[in-house]
This record gives structure tokens, C-alpha cells and sequence, in this order.
């Protein structure tokens, strides 16, 4: 085996690699004696077919992952004789007739380009100052959150007094028939139906005209069922509902007492306040913690400057690119962009590509050398939590992640990068400074000259 270094420039590498048909034809002899006592083959006793024969049947086949193995192998050797950390998967140019090499006529000789990753030292955290914005919910805030729990949980009673029309934000309890072209259609139908005025529940314009109504009051309802309605045919289509309208109830807001908390499993209204507060405690923090986290990954990108894998940068700035196409064609880009040319656009978006790259590389590095590793335990507490997201087809979701690496890697990732952070910030100098909730929630620029 002949390997040979033909170009070392910045973190590009290339090499020219070569097997001998020698080896070549060693290792396919090997492999023809691995499988011979395996084959049964007519005309044969299991186990006695020739070798000769073998080659003539399967020699090529054999030849092909011989081949294979031998790049594999090679490559893996060049990575380990120069010390090489991959930036990524390298790219093969095969030399000469790659069918000669099949045939068992020539050398195998191919072209082996790869980029490394960078050399750099880590900054050293121990001498950096971060503040860490902190929010203490008040008592005021935990009264609202009870108060609107309990508008949540109203109910609704008979509407009495003088009028008992219908207003918008009442339920009523309805029987319907709905009529395409005068025919009662599949599923336009239904008895003692609840439906609060103003939900938006029924199709637009139906509830609306329910506004005013009485119980005892016959409504005919018309309307258009939307153009992209989920049932095809009756997408577009002008329809009437025959509505009566058996009862009107009025909302009941729930009070904020024992007995509201009991209704939500709970021992009284104390419990629901310190539940309600533990709950604005986790959201204050962890827009703490966001904070924070940015002011680290700001220092970061500040304090480390240094060459960047080129397909590294391109693979991520081809990701960003292709969502602001999609953004694009949608008419969902932020106004700050809507008027930027492409070129604009791509100039900015490439900054924030190359912003990703070097953070990335940064935590990664940073994590390689403090031995950080995502546990078994902690991929699957991730998995778990990811599959119960989807309810009834929790297990097939966990399945999929358990027979999948890749879709685990992308689980690892931010499992690794969190750890990574928590180790940054263990070293360097955090103070909390205490801030308003507005300027807490508020979202924050992204660094000059990296755009939207």
C-alpha cells in the first residue's frame, strides 16, 4: 500500500492513495476460503466446492467488497498515520479503469480529499465576567395567573332575567341539518351539541348568526364552507343548516377558591398559588437561562478566531438559505428583510452560517477535551420525552429513535451542547443582576452585522 500526500494547504488535505493488485488479489483469495465451506452449490458436496470455481462464480461480486474494504481500511489509515480529524465525510476520485480494479487486472488507485478540523486553544473561561438577568414573580403575578385559571375553568348556566337571546360568548345547545344543494350531507348532522358563541369551534359565519337566537328558535344558518376545507367535496360549496336552538347558558367565571383548586385535583386554593408560582419560577428562569446562554455563545464568538471547514460553513449556510427561500415564497419574511436583495441577504446569512460553525466547533472542542459525554440514560430520558409529544403513537416514535442514529444524534446534540454550556458557565464569573420582567422577555438583537 503506497500513500502520498499531494497537497496540505489551509485545512484542505489530499491524498493519493494506491493498493497493489498484489493485495488486492490476497484479500480475495482470503475471502473466497472464508466462504467456500459455507456454499452448497449443485453438483457439489457442501463444503467441497473447488476455490477455483468460487472465483469463477462470485469473483467479481467478492472482488466488489474486497474493493470496498480496501478503501475503507486505507482511508481509515491515512486518518490515523497523519493524525486527522475529519471535518467531515471525505470525498474518493477513483484513478484508472475502477472496472479493471473488479476485473482483477489493475492496481487500485484513488484520490482521497478531506478537510480537518481546526487547531485551536480554547479560551480560558475562569478570566470571563457574565451577568445573569434574574426575575422574582410577585404576588400580584401569581393572583392574575388564578384568576385567569379561573376564566379558563368558567361554566355555563341557563341564561335568566328579562332576555334569554343569545350574545356572543354564551353556549348554546343546538341540533342541527346541514343541506348542500338542498341534499343533508355525510356528517352535517347532530343532536345537543354545546357551542360557545365566538369560539371560532364551527365554520365562519356560522356562529354569528346564532347571536340572538332563543331557546325554541328554529335558525337557518348559511354559509360557505371554506376553499381549503379538509372534505374535498364540499370545499367552496354554499350550504344551509336548519338550527334549533334548544338552550342559551351565559359563562360562569369559576372563583379563585378551595373549591376551584379541588375541582383541578388539587388540596385548595394555597396549593394552586404555590403550584401557579413554581410554574412562573421555571418560565422566568429559563428565559434566564436564554439570556444567558447568548452572552456566553456572544463571548465565545468574540474570543475565538479561526479558519473554518469550507463544507462545514456551506452545509449550514444551504440549510439557513433554503428555509429564507421557503420564507420567501411563503410571504412569511421579518420586514427587515422583505426589501433586501438576494445578495443582501445571502452576505448576512452567510455571517450567521459562519457564527454557527465556529460556536459549534468552539462547545464541540471544548467538550472533546473536558471529556463530556451524553449518558444512555439521558438519551433515553430524551427519546422518552420527545415520544410522549405524540401521544397515542408514543411507543411507534420511541421505536423509530431506538432503531435510528442519526434521528438519536440530532437528540444528542443539544443534550451535549447544554452540558458543554453548564461546564463554561461552572468556570466563568457569573453575577445575577435582577431586571424588570419586560426587559427579561424582551427579545434581544442579534450581534452587528449578522442580520435578522
Amino acid at each position: 500500500m503506497q500513500i502520498v500526500e499531494k497537497s496540505g494547504e489551509g485545512l484542505s488535505r489530499v491524498y493519493g492513495v494506491t493498493v497493489p493488485l498484489a493485495d488486492l488479489t490476497e484479500r480475495l483469495e482470503a475471502r473466497i476460503a472464508e466462504i467456500t465451506p459455507t456454499l452448497s452449490i449443485k453438483g457439489f458436496r457442501p463444503g467441497k466446492v473447488p476455490p477455483a470455481h468460487v472465483k469463477r462464480m462470485f469473483g467479481k461480486s467478492l472482488m466488489s467488497e474486497v474493493v470496498e474494504q480496501a478503501i475503507n481500511e486505507t482511508t481509515q489509515k491515512v486518518f490515523e498515520d497523519n493524525n486527522i480529524r475529519p471535518a467531515g465525510d471525505p470525498d474518493l476520485k477513483p484513478e484508472g479503469d475502477i472496472q479493471a480494479v473488479v476485473d482483477g487486472k489493475a492496481d487500485l488507485s484513488f484520490e482521497l480529499a478531506v478537510e480537518i478540523m481546526p487547531e485551536f486553544e480554547p479560551a480560558d473561561m475562569s478570566k470571563v465576567s457574565l451577568t445573569r438577568p434574574v426575575y422574582e414573580p410577585s404576588d400580584a403575578e401569581v393572583d392574575e395567573a388564578v384568576a385567569e385559571l379561573a376564566k379558563q375553568n368558567r361554566t355555563y348556566e341557563p341564561r335568566k332575567g328579562k332576555s334569554t337571546k343569545a350574545k356572543d360568548g354564551d353556549m348554546v345547545v343546538i341540533d342541527f341539518v346541514g343541506r348542500v344543494d338542498g341534499e343533508a350531507f355525510e356528517g352535517g348532522s347532530a343532536t345537543d351539541t354545546e357551542l360557545v358563541l365566538g369560539s371560532g369551534q364551527f365554520i365562519p359565519g356560522f356562529e354569528e348568526q346564532l347571536v340572538g337566537a332563543k331557546p325554541g328558535d328554529e335558525v337557518l344558518v348559511k354559509v360557505s364552507f371554506p376553499e381549503q376545507y379538509q372534505a374535498a367535496h364540499l370545499a367552496g360549496k354554499a350550504a344551509e343548516f336548519t338550527t334549533t336552538v334548544k338552550e342559551v347558558k351565559a359563562p360562569v367565571d369559576s372563583e379563585a377558591n378551595d373549591e376551584l383548586a379541588q375541582r383541578l385535583g388539587l388540596e385548595g386554593l394555597d396549593k394552586l398559588k404555590e403550584l401557579l408560582k413554581a410554574n412562573l419560577e421555571s418560565q422566568y428562569a429559563g428565559a434566564s437561562r436564554f439570556k444567558l446562554k447568548r452572552a456566553l455563545l456572544d463571548v465565545l464568538d468574540e474570543k475565538h478566531d479561526f479558519p473554518l471547514p469550507p463544507k462545514m460553513v456551506e452545509a449550514e449556510f444551504g440549510q439557513i438559505w433554503a428555509q429564507v427561500q421557503q420564507d420567501k415564497e411563503a410571504g412569511s419574511l421579518p420586514p427587515e428583510d422583505a426589501e433586501k436583495s438576494d445578495e443582501t441577504l445571502q452576505t448576512e446569512y452567510r455571517k450567521i452560517a459562519e457564527r454557527r460553525v465556529r460556536l459549534g466547533l468552539v462547545l464541540a472542542e471544548i467538550g472533546r477535551v473536558n471529556q463530556v459525554q451524553v449518558t444512555d440514560q439521558e438519551l433515553a430520558e430524551a427519546m422518552r420525552a420527545e415520544a410522549m409529544r405524540y401521544g397515542p403513537q408514543a411507543q411507534q416514535i420511541f421505536d423509530f429513535f431506538r432503531q435510528n442514529a442519526q434521528a438519536q444524534a440530532q437528540l444528542r446534540a443539544p443534550i451535549f451542547e447544554d452540558k458543554v454550556v453548564d461546564l463554561i458557565l461552572g468556570q466563568a464569573q457569573v453575577s445575577d443582576e435582577k431586571v424588570s420582567k419586560e426587559d427579561l422577555m424582551k427579545e434581544d438583537d442579534m450581534p452587528a452585522g449578522y442580520g435578522a
